[in-house]
């Protein structure tokens, strides 16, 4: 059985997904994972085929020297207006999504009330090929591939706190105290 980063605080309401060692840009699953942190499932799937089909983008918050700006990346909420279309990467996403939502199917869960709960991407050890260069030279030409995890969680419906007064000193809460075990 694999390890996780972090373990559901309620394991029968989650259901998780992982890809190992998948041959996808670190920088572009990282960035694709942060897009779709805490959106319920449906609205992260129909994020990730939105960018497949270019009409949204992913923003490049942290990654993002040498991305072009999209005016697409301003609706997304980037200060930089920095954003990219990273088709392998979302279509990796959406096949982890599928995972997760058979095994919630699978777990008994409610699919309309799953959200995105935890999404980690951390790279994998590098893969080495070369290139020929010039002069009889040989450079390496690295892939980065990455590690994936994802955890889907049932919403928690908040239970809400008695309204207390405002304003009322240490005494005036006591007697009020005093007077409701009285009754």
């Amino acid at each position: 059985m694999v390890k996780y980063a972090r373990e559901p605080e309620d394991s029968e309401k989650s259901a998780k997904a992982r890809g190992s060692d998948l041959r996808i840009s670190f920088k572009n699953m990282r960035e694709c994972c942060q897009a779709i942190k805490g959106k319920s499932l449906a609205d992260a799937e129909q994020y990730l085929k939105d960018v497949l089909a270019m009409k949204r983008c992913v923003v490049f918050r942290r990654f993002c020297g040498g991305v072009g700006r999209t005016a697409q990346a301003k609706n997304e909420g980037s200060t930089n207006g920095q954003g990219r279309w990273p088709k392998k990467a979302a279509e990796a996403l959406l096949g982890l999504l599928g995972n997760a939502r058979s095994n919630a199917t699978t777990k008994g869960l409610d699919l309309e009330n799953l959200h995105v709960s935890h999404v980690q991407c951390n790279k994998a050890i590098p893969q080495r090929r070369r290139t020929y260069r010039a002069h009889g030279r040989i450079n390496p030409y690295m892939s980065n591939p990455c590690h994936i995890e994802l955890v889907v969680s049932e919403k928690v419906e908040a239970v809400k706190r008695e309204a207390e007064p405002a304003n009322l000193t240490r005494r005036q809460k006591a007697k009020l105290r005093s007077g409701s075990k009285s009754n």
